[in-house]
């Protein structure tokens, strides 16, 4: 499908509105997916094609931010002027005919070609990324994997619906869909999971309303069954924040048995309660940690124990590209601690004979399998075995980068 831009006229506001966005993710700070959600709802009278050329527009500059400042010859802080100059080289790269506006200076298309030309051939600004993670993703990777892996979540995510199978199947929802102008293709290897062949407000169709799916990337889809569920058990989700794969295990669960829905933020849990009203998911039960004793209360109770850890989110860069200007090398430090805390802890909720998944949206060792290995090298860790480890990059998947081990308790 060819980007909004290439078959609309330039309005003004819809241009403004994009600096608008920019000027609050980079110059306050603030994050890019409420940021565009709240221009998006200043003039009613925008249609479909306005909402995709303002939201498109503000991602992929705050995606490729470096490289369009590099060749702006801009630094930040960015002033209004600044970044209206960073607009103007995507509208030329992107072989847009610059308006005739006193913002827009005088804009020189060759020299911004021939520097574009010039940066392409340094990784850090192709990919626009931060000299620090740059460094970091060759240490971690080899320089090979992570040329190709930083290259394919800098590529927009694509929309991956999950099928609710407590209230429809995929070829009724397909269909359902279908008959709303929505068209979908199934994945081969993701069994609940339909993509969308074209970008749409899918959370205005009744099948949403009705709680007939989810919107869950295609590699979050693999952690239910890689935790091996069955009706019945006792499940323990623990960082399940609002839910999105609490949701998947309670209909692979079929409604039967315990799925306790355990987080520290309250407001999370409420909104799990929500969309577990709309996915008609009755056996999930939401607990708040609000000190050591709910986990003691469960210790050895588990079949199977779920942690979602809280990480840097390296693998989701596609769907939150401002994550890239936002990380800094110390939370790197304190996430992986953090991350330690809750394996050791909470790993002690399994029962003999139990399963524990521990699962991370990034792409690094350190967070990853030197994590599990760290726990199993431990007292802690000493009555597990590894059962299952899977590696997911988005230059093999398409997908979001996963991390995802099994472990047993023996």
């Amino acid at each position: 499908m060819q980007p909004y831009f290439f078959w609309m006229k330039l309005h003004r506001n819809l241009v403004f509105a994009v600096i608008d966005a920019l000027n609050l993710i980079f110059t306050e700070g603030q994050y890019a997916d409420k940021v565009v959600e709240k221009i998006l709802k200043r003039d009613k009278r925008w249609g479909s094609r306005d909402r995709g050329f303002i939201a498109e527009t503000t991602y992929e500059m705050v995606r490729y931010k470096r490289l369009y400042a590099k060749i702006s010859e801009v630094n930040e802080p960015y002033s209004r002027s600044n970044l209206f100059r960073m607009w103007a080289v995507w509208a030329v790269l992107k072989g847009i005919q610059l308006p005739d506006w006193k913002q827009i200076a005088p804009t020189p298309e060759r020299r911004i070609k021939g520097r574009f030309d010039e940066f392409s051939k340094i990784r850090k600004y192709r990919e626009s990324i931060p000299d620090w993670l740059d460094a970091l993703g060759e240490g971690a990777l080899g320089e090979r994997l992570w040329t190709k892996e930083i290259a394919a979540l800098n590529q927009q995510a694509e929309v991956v619906l999950r099928v609710n199978t407590l209230k429809t199947t995929k070829d009724k929802l397909q269909k359902e869909l279908m008959d709303g102008g929505v068209l979908t293709d199934p994945l081969k290897g993701y069994p609940l999971a339909l993509k969308l062949r074209e970008r749409s407000n899918v959370f205005s169709s009744d099948s949403f309303k009705n709680g007939w799916f989810e919107v869950q990337d295609a590699s979050s889809q693999l952690v239910g069954d890689f935790l091996d569920v069955k009706p019945g058990m006792r499940v323990v989700d623990a960082c399940a924040g609002a839910g999105g794969k609490t949701l998947h295990l309670a209909a692979l669960m079929e409604n039967k048995g315990q799925l306790i829905a355990l987080d520290i933020y309250a407001n999370k849990l409420k909104e799990l309660k929500r969309r577990a009203r709309r996915n008609s998911a009755h056996n999930i039960e939401p607990r708040i940690i609000e000190s050591t004793k709910v986990i003691k209360k469960l210790h050895n109770s588990a079949d199977r124990v779920l942690i979602d850890a809280p990480c840097t989110g390296l693998g989701v860069l596609r769907r939150n590209p401002d994550a890239k200007w936002k990380l800094q090398p110390e939370f790197l430090e304190k996430i992986t601690k953090t991350q330690k805390e809750i394996l050791f802890g909470y790993s002690k909720m399994v029962k003999p004979g139990g399963k524990l998944a521990y699962i991370t949206c990034s792409i690094l060792p350190v967070e990853n399998e030197k994590q599990v290995q760290g726990f199993l090298e431990s007292e802690e860790g000493k009555n597990f075995a590894l059962v299952d480890e899977k590696h997911i990059y988005a230059s093999k998947s398409g997908f979001d980068g996963f991390y995802m081990a099994l472990m047993v308790k023996k």
